[in-house]
């Protein structure tokens, strides 16, 4: 499992954020705080809020190209 903390500041972020780990097979969650909600979902991310640090948690070894791909939203 690997993590990283992203943030997002509008939800055209979150929109491009979500079309990109859907390509990925692996499952991927989001949490902050006591919420934990799909990676994968727009709705679930858009709970979370804008300008939050969220820690996305990729259940896979082979994530590198997806943290490449992530990065500009790195917190």
């Amino acid at each position: 499992m690997n993590e990283m903390k992203v943030t997002f500041k509008n939800p055209d972020e979150i929109l491009e954020f979500v079309n990109t780990v859907s390509r990925y097979d692996f499952h991927m969650d989001m949490k902050r705080g006591r919420i934990v909600v799909d990676a994968k979902s727009l709705l679930g991310i858009m709970n979370l809020g804008l300008n939050q640090e969220i820690q996305l948690q990729m259940y896979s070894d082979d994530c590198d190209e997806l943290q490449k791909e992530i990065a500009k939203y790195a917190a």
